[in-house]
């Protein structure tokens, strides 16, 4: 008889900015108006103290780790166990050791390693601009004052093929750390691992090659209705978990047992 479940949560790019000024995210939309207080109360209502919720990058506006102090307090504050890994516009992460140095108990912060708790192993990498896919037919560009969401003008860049090729490598050392034994493994990126169709690319077959059965990222915002689901291929689960993609609630990813 099965008398305790750990569930597994995510939701990406959260954009918090209580510690800094005028990089509040309802300069795209009403929809984000409030945004931190919306997800807070889904979080605090549907999370125990005993899940595991993944943060798949872009967690604060912060240009210094001690600008990022009030954000990751309110990570902190909230329930579960969070894993979190770096996004693009994480600019606050820098030194790793700092940066765990500065967490609330509750929070993990993965780089070149990995995470293992109730027989789950969580890796993960921010992964970057893929020259293998672009998102671009799939997202409205929205341009307001200070920021600028939607695809990067023009090609990729050879400096955006190095940073990609960096990227790779330290998913390669996450994925080599993560625990063999582990029932579910899975894994956080902040760039989409593979295209919106779903065809094969580097990181899918890394990933499939060690056996992930779920990824979680977010990174891509105003999305058409056109945009497809993702979904599942040769047996991973490949979610979107972008907070506004999401309608500012927690994705359930599995239930432990």
């Amino acid at each position: 008889m099965i008398d305790f479940m750990i569930t597994i949560w995510a939701i990406a790019d959260l954009h918090l900015s209580f510690g800094t000024k005028g990089k509040e995210m309802d300069i795209f939309g009403a929809a984000w108006k409030d945004h931190a207080a919306k997800i807070a109360a889904d979080w605090d209502a549907r999370v125990a103290s005993d899940d595991l919720v993944l943060i798949p990058g872009d967690i604060s506006w912060a240009m210094t780790l001690e600008e990022a102090l009030p954000d990751l307090e309110w990570l902190g504050a909230r329930p579960g166990t969070k894993v979190i890994i770096r996004g693009n516009h994480d600019y606050w992460w820098g030194s790793i050791s700092k940066v765990r140095a500065a967490l609330p108990q509750s929070v993990f912060a993965i780089q070149n390693d990995s995470f293992f708790a109730h027989g789950v192993a969580i890796g993960g990498a921010r992964l970057w601009d893929s020259p293998e896919y672009n998102f671009s037919p799939y997202i409205e560009v929205v341009e307001r004052g200070p920021f600028q969401e939607g695809p990067k003008p023009g090609t990729i860049t050879q400096d955006d093929k190095k940073i990609f090729e960096r990227e790779l490598g330290r998913l390669s050392a996450s994925l080599q750390a993560m625990n063999k034994e582990a029932r579910i493994k899975i894994v956080m990126t902040h760039y989409p691992p593979i295209s919106a169709l779903l065809d094969d690319s580097i990181v899918s077959a890394m990933l499939e090659a060690a056996h992930i059965q779920y990824v979680v990222f977010g990174h891509l915002h105003s999305l058409k209705k056109e945009m497809p689901p993702f979904g599942e291929k040769n047996g991973l689960v490949y979610a979107l978990t972008s907070c506004d993609f999401l309608g500012f609630k927690l994705l359930k990813v599995a239930e432990v047992p």
